[in-house]
C-alpha cells in the first residue's frame, strides 16, 4: 500500500523550504517512521540531502518533463513506507506558460495528482495578520490543491506569533508549527544553489540541529493527520528502461554527479552494470563498458585538477574511438577542448569535442528543454525527443562541431544550445529527465 503524502512548499524561493524538509523527515525518522522523499521539479541536488535525512532515496517528479505513468511509477517508492513528503520548487504555483508532459512543472500539478495536501512554510518576517492574506490567497488559486496547513517561519518573538496565528485563524487556516529565527541552519550555498551534500563535512551535524528544531517546534503528530492519501495507481508495471549500454562507464564525484536516480534505477532495472570511476582522481572510463556517460557537476570549479589528469583525458580520448561517449553539462565541457576558470585561465580538457566554455564570462542558463536529435546519443536513436533542464553559469567561447539535436524552450523557442558531436562523442548541456511522448 502506498503511504498518504505531503507536500512542502511556499510562495517562493529563499523561505526555508530545505531546512524544514530536513527537519521533517529527521523528526519522523527519530520517531520510528519510514517516510519516503520526493522533489518536485528539476532538482538534482536537493534530493542527495533527502536521502541522508531519512535514509531513503529521494526521487523527482516532474510535470512537464514525465507523463502521468512515470510519476505513478516512482510513487510506488512509497509502498511499505508510512508518509510520503515532497519538497516542492520554487513557489508552489510557479512552472511554465506552456504545459508539457502532463503540467507546467509546478509543485502545484504533482499536489493536484497525487492528492497530497500542501503545507506552506511562510516567512512572516516583517508583518504580522497580513501573513493570512497570503494564506488565503493560496487556498483560491487552484481548487484541485488542498491547503493543510501552514508554518510560520522567521518568527520575531512570542508577540509576532500570537498576532500571526490570530490572522490565520480568523481565516481558517490551520498553523502546525511556527519557526523563529535561527541562522545557524541554514544550508551552505553556491552558483547552482545548496553545496552538494558530499560536499558539506557539516552535513550529520545540520540535520541533526534541524531535526531538533523542527521537533520542538512543529506539531509533527498534526501534520501527520493532515497527510492526503495517495490518489495516484501506484500499482502499475514498471516501464522498459533502455540503457545506454548494457555497461555503462559513469564518471562520479564532486565534479561529476548531477545524475537523476530515477535514471540509474531505470538503467539498473533493465539489466544495465553501471561501473563508476573519478575524473578527480585520474581514473579512465572502465575498458570493459560499451559506453561512457559523463555527467554534470561543477568542473568550472576543479579546471586544473582535470587538466593534470593525464590518464582521465588520455583514457576517454581512446575509449571515444570505439565506443560512444555521452556528457551532459558538465560532463558535456569536460569532453571539450578547453575550459576557461572565472580567473580566465584556459585548462585543457579531455578534446574529443572541440567545445570551449568559459566560467568567466558568466551568464545564466536556465529552463527546460526539448530536443529532436539530430544524431544517437546511448540508448536514444535519432529523431527521437528528449525533455531535459538545463542550469549552468558558463557560455560557449567555440563550438566548431556538428550540432547534436534541434533544441527549443519550454514556450517553443529556439535554443542556441544544440549540444555537439564528433565520431563517436555526443554531449549536451541539458540534463535528460525523460524521452517525450
Amino acid at each position: 500500500m502506498t503511504a498518504p503524502g505531503l507536500i512542502i512548499s511556499a510562495p517562493a524561493s529563499g523561505t526555508g523550504k530545505t531546512t524544514l524538509m530536513l527537519g521533517l523527515l529527521g523528526a519522523f525518522r527519530a520517531e520510528g517512521l519510514a517516510v519516503q522523499p520526493f522533489k518536485c521539479g528539476p532538482d538534482y541536488i536537493d534530493p542527495a540531502f533527502h536521502c541522508a535525512a531519512s535514509g531513503r532515496k529521494s526521487y523527482n517528479l516532474d510535470s512537464w518533463a514525465m507523463g502521468a505513468d512515470r510519476i505513478a511509477r516512482l510513487i510506488r517508492a512509497a509502498e511499505g513506507a508510512d508518509l510520503a513528503v515532497a519538497e516542492g520548487s520554487m513557489g508552489l504555483f510557479d512552472g511554465v506558460a506552456r504545459p508539457g508532459e502532463t503540467g507546467t512543472g509546478a509543485s502545484a500539478d504533482i499536489s493536484a495528482m497525487t492528492g497530497w495536501p500542501v503545507v506552506l512554510i511562510l516567512d512572516v518576517s516583517g508583518q504580522a495578520q497580513s501573513a493570512a492574506a497570503v494564506a488565503k490567497g493560496f487556498t483560491q488559486m487552484r481548487p484541485d490543491v488542498a491547503l493543510a496547513g501552514v508554518i510560520l517561519n522567521r518568527v520575531a518573538s512570542p508577540r509576532h506569533e500570537v498576532l500571526v496565528r490570530a490572522g490565520m485563524e480568523a481565516v481558517g487556516i490551520p498553523v502546525l508549527g511556527a519557526l523563529p529565527r535561527r541562522a545557524s541552519i541554514e544550508m551552505p550555498e553556491r552558483h547552482l544553489g545548496l553545496v552538494q551534500a558530499e560536499e558539506t563535512p557539516q552535513l550529520g551535524q545540520i540535520i541533526a540541529e534541524a531535526t531538533e528544531f523542527v521537533a520542538a517546534h512543529v506539531d509533527l503528530a498534526a501534520l501527520r493527520r493532515a497527510a492526503g492519501a495517495t490518489r495516484v495507481d501506484a500499482g502499475v508495471r514498471p516501464m522498459p528502461a533502455t540503457p545506454p549500454g548494457q555497461r555503462i562507464a559513469l564518471a562520479r564525484d564532486a565534479a561529476f554527479s548531477f545524475v537523476y536516480p530515477h535514471l540509474l534505477d531505470g538503467w539498473r532495472a533493465a539489466g544495465a552494470e553501471i561501473l563508476p570511476f573519478s575524473p578527480l582522481a585520474d581514473e579512465a572510463p572502465d575498458p570493459r563498458a560499451d559506453c561512457c556517460w559523463l555527467p554534470g557537476g561543477y568542473p568550472e570549479l576543479h579546471g586544473a585538477q582535470i587538466a593534470a589528469a593525464d590518464r582521465f583525458r588520455q583514457g576517454l580520448r581512446l575509449f571515444s574511438a570505439t565506443r560512444p561517449v555521452h556528457g551532459e553539462c558538465g560532463g558535456y565541457m569536460a569532453m571539450g577542448a578547453g575550459l576557461i576558470d572565472k580567473d580566465g585561465e584556459r585548462h585543457e580538457m579531455a578534446g574529443v569535442l572541440g567545445l570551449v566554455t568559459s566560467y568567466e564570462r558568466r551568464k545564466m542558463h536556465l529552463g527546460y528543454r526539448l530536443a529532436e536529435l539530430l544524431a544517437p546519443i546511448p540508448g536514444h536513436a535519432a529523431g527521437s525527443r528528449q525533455r531535459g533542464h538545463e542550469f549552468h553559469y558558463s557560455t560557449i567561447v567555440d563550438q566548431p562541431d556538428t550540432p547534436l539535436a534541434r533544441v527549443v524552450d519550454a514556450n517553443g523557442d529556439t535554443v542556441a544550445e544544440t549540444g555537439s558531436r564528433r565520431g563517436l562523442a555526443t554531449g549536451t548541456f541539458f540534463h535528460l529527465i525523460a524521452e517525450a511522448t
